[in-house]
């Protein structure tokens, strides 16, 4: 099983009515965050800006789910791995780099989320880049 924490936010048929309005909430939460920071970029003019992987998950619009090695999974490797993101002003994903995280996952986190792609985040209508961290759970 692979498990993206708080990227996992889509309503299945066994989620209740009740996490399913705590999910929306957080989504809420999340747009509003990323406004404050874009908003706080924009004073300073700045191009590229952070944001906590939490609140620009609310902007994935297409996500590879890594693939869990069959060797690791067989020698019972699991854990987090934490990568820093840099996503383009047109939302596609150009740099991973593996903050940390076991050898024998890394590699397979960083090839899935290096194919993800983004809504561009806007800062005075002009896109800019967003630094982040994604943290892909492997759990078997």
């Amino acid at each position: 099983m692979l498990n993206y924490g708080i990227l996992n936010y889509t309503r299945t048929a066994s989620q209740s009515p009740a996490r399913a309005r705590i999910a929306r909430g957080f989504r809420s939460v999340a747009a509003a965050l990323l406004a404050f920071a874009i908003g706080a970029a924009a004073q300073t003019g700045a191009t590229r800006i952070s944001v906590a992987g939490d609140v620009q998950s609310a902007l994935l619009v297409k996500r590879i789910v890594p693939v869990y090695p069959p060797l690791a999974r067989a020698a019972g490797v699991e854990g987090t791995v934490r990568l820093q993101v840099l996503i383009a002003r047109d939302g596609s994903v150009q740099r991973v780099d593996t903050l940390s995280g076991h050898p024998m996952l890394n590699r397979h986190a960083s090839d899935a989320v290096s194919q993800w792609k983004y809504k561009p985040t806007l800062s005075n209508g002009e896109p800019v880049e967003v630094s982040t961290i994604v943290e892909i759970v492997f759990k078997k």
